[in-house]
């Protein structure tokens, strides 16, 4: 397998350098490169940019053979979703072999940190349907977002109108799973309402697997035509089976019950070159724990944690270049009956200005973020992104930056008979170094970066002797991270329809194992080598079929293929899908001790009113 991958890299990097070499005339771009990246204070198409960012559009969405963002975004390389079920119901979010609690997910812009875990990171994220896009920006994002973007940032675009139509949604299939979904748009003089409510059910695939998902989602435009008001409000439940989710002891039925919700309130002022984003919004998620399921009162854990917040982010252009700045005040609050009912008020200001010179072709964007936390005072995250155009469709860039991470409550408090959090911890820190080169056109996009990332503090928890069974929340020694990533797709016509082929590689490599590996429990089982494959294709005017290839090896040795497929019919205003996972049953754990779905197939039904 090594063999393959190393030959389809060499592929890649020559097909990359042959497409280099041509003309460079072409004006013209497809509809990725003249995607707006919305995910700072100074938008740009997304081949201006000068980091690493992956763009999921709406069409990669319907040719993914995913049911949720959990599945969608294992087939991006360099990020590495480890699920320990199906249906969404707990997916923990890496990027770059950064922790579950050192990536970002936004919706809207809206950060959806949560200060007791980032467990909870993916039970924010939305149902496909009301997705538009969604924008990773890969490497040290602090400068733009703050400090929970130590390894990068994944925002979620939310659609903004889809008519007067609405759209129903059915599915059944393997382990007792049955999906239900309404959603609707509705498109009036002055507003415009997109609304959605879904519920997901399975069984299990194994004991104790079950879940009962509900996912309610509204999003209006108020005053459209005048000072357009935005509202986002959202309300996601996970109930579901917890099995060896956390221990291995078989005496052990461990249940969990989530709820994350979100309202937010924004609008945008233009005057001139000045644009002003005005937000406020409020954050809640609540977490109950069963360690057994049945038996509520031997061990449970309820945590509540809000947030309240407000900000504010402009930008402003001029002959010198644009100004991006911004300033942001929230306050949490958790309560818990593990964790205490402690209080943390944050107060963040950015600033960042794009140079642009030598005809455009050259960037320069120096910037830094300023924080204040009140349990840990004050911190900046500085950072420089540089890009040149070599052509009009060909940039190399490269950025630095430092990050950093404040430890979660958990961290700090959590105490159970086999973890111990640590009061005393120290914020993780890092400094990151990228050098990329990537090429847009028509029918042919690439990338190609190389990163590294030295951290120092990185919160593990650790045991002091294989015969201990307490591990406690401590800081380590300095960790270096580097590796690669290759991306590229390539659009061409059959039949008269178009037909799309795109691969990605990540390589990574850390030397935390050097250190700690018979005493560390979450530092385990990193992605060494990553490969990914999808080809979307049509060859009839109404029926699509969908093929994705991964490949992963972890750093424990476990190596493993998955292959999935889609196939959608439409006749008419119905569409009849049939989506298989794991299709050539490959055994494999992702995340802990939790066994992987068997293969397993959905059939769908979708129905459309205009």
């Amino acid at each position: 397998m090594k063999k393959s991958i190393l030959f389809s890299a060499i592929l890649l990097v020559g097909a990359f350098q042959v497409k280099a070499q041509q003309d460079d005339a072409v004006v013209k771009v497809d509809s990725l490169g003249e995607v707006v990246v919305t995910a700072n204070r100074i938008n740009l198409p997304f081949k201006e940019n000068s980091r690493t960012i992956n763009i999921i559009t709406s069409n990669d969405i319907k040719n993914s053979a995913a049911v949720n963002v959990a599945d969608l975004l294992q087939q991006v390389a360099g990020v590495d979703i480890r699920r320990r079920g199906t249906g969404g119901s707990q997916a923990d979010l890496y990027i770059r072999g950064g922790g579950f609690d050192q990536t970002l997910l936004l919706i809207d812009g809206v950060k959806m940190d949560d200060a007791q875990t980032g467990h909870h990171t993916m039970n924010a994220a939305l149902p496909l349907e009301v997705i538009e896009r969604i924008e990773i920006i890969k490497g040290p994002a602090a400068r733009v977002f703050g400090q929970n973007a130590f390894a990068g940032a994944i925002n979620i675009i939310t659609k903004k109108n889809l008519d007067n139509s609405v759209s129903l949604n059915v599915e059944a299939g393997s382990f007792g799973q049955l999906n239900g979904s309404a959603t609707a748009g509705i498109d009036k003089e002055n507003s415009t309402h997109i609304i959605h409510v879904g519920r997901m059910t399975s069984e299990g695939y194994r004991n104790n697997s079950d879940y009962d998902n509900g996912n309610y989602f509204l999003k209006s435009i108020f005053n459209k035509n005048a000072q357009p008001i935005e509202m986002t409000a959202s309300f996601l439940e996970r109930n579901f089976g917890a099995e060896n989710f956390y221990t291995t002891n078989p005496t052990f039925n461990e249940y969990e019950e989530t709820q994350n919700s979100l309202l937010a309130f924004s609008t945008t002022f233009k005057k001139n070159k000045l644009k002003i984003q005005p937000r406020i919004y409020w954050k809640r998620n609540q977490d109950l724990f069963l360690l057994r399921r049945n038996d509520p009162g031997f061990y449970r854990n309820m945590h509540i944690s809000n947030k309240v917040g407000v900000e504010t982010n402009a930008s402003y252009a001029s002959k010198l270049g644009i100004t991006g700045f911004g300033v942001e005040f929230s306050k949490i609050y958790l309560r818990s009956n593990n964790l205490g009912n402690p209080n943390r008020f944050m107060s963040n200001v950015f600033l960042e200005h794009r140079f642009s010179v030598a005809d455009s072709k050259l960037d320069i964007t120096p910037g830094v973020a300023l924080t204040y936390f009140s349990d840990f005072k004050f911190k900046a995250f500085p950072g420089l992104d540089i890009g040149y155009n070599l052509t009009n469709t060909f940039k190399v860039y490269g950025n630095i930056g430092y990050t950093y991470r404040i430890p979660t409550y958990t961290d700090l408090f959590y105490n159970d008979p086999v973890t111990s959090g640590n009061a005393d911890l120290e914020p993780e820190e890092a400094f990151a170094q990228e050098l990329g080169l990537k090429y847009t056109s028509p029918k042919f996009n690439a990338s190609v970066a190389i990163f590294n990332r030295d951290a120092d503090n990185l919160i593990d928890y650790i045991r002091n002797d294989v015969s201990e069974d307490v591990f406690v929340a401590t800081n380590i020694t300095e960790v270096n991270t580097k590796g690669l990533e290759l991306d590229a797709a390539y659009n061409f016509k059959f039949k008269d329809f178009t037909q799309t082929l795109s691969v990605g590689y990540a390589f990574l490599d850390d030397n935390i194992l050097d250190q700690n590996e018979e005493l560390s429990r979450y530092s385990l089982n990193t992605l060494k080598h990553q490969y990914t494959t999808r080809l979307s294709t049509q060859l009839f005017k109404n029926v699509r079929q969908n093929i994705i290839y991964k490949y992963a090896e972890r750093t424990t040795g476990q190596t493993y293929n998955v292959w999935d497929a889609s196939l959608a019919v439409k006749v008419k205003q119905a569409e009849f899908t049939i989506t298989a996972s794991n299709i050539f049953d490959a055994d494999y754990i992702e995340s802990g001790f939790v066994p992987m779905p068997p293969s397993n197939v959905l059939f769908g039904l979708r129905y459309s009113f205009k």
